[in-house]
């Protein structure tokens, strides 16, 4: 597997979700409904909820679909 590497650092593969709500902009607690319902992908380590960098891209992508 190739390591992404970005600024000398490893670049995140994943996010809390306070972390990703500020990245799309969202407050936490709508970002976790959007996780609890499913229309934002998300792993489980631990106990902890992530969600993927990817999945963050692909929402948006998502949601620009949806309005064209």
């Amino acid at each position: 597997m190739e390591t992404q590497i970005e600024s000398g650092r490893m670049k995140r593969l994943a996010y809390r979700v306070p972390e990703a709500a500020e990245a799309l902009g969202i407050s936490r607690a709508f970002c976790y409904m959007l996780v609890q319902r499913g229309e934002l992908p998300s792993v489980r380590i631990g106990s902890s909820i992530r969600v993927p960098a990817a999945a963050l891209e692909e929402y948006i992508e998502t949601l620009q679909a949806a309005a064209e």
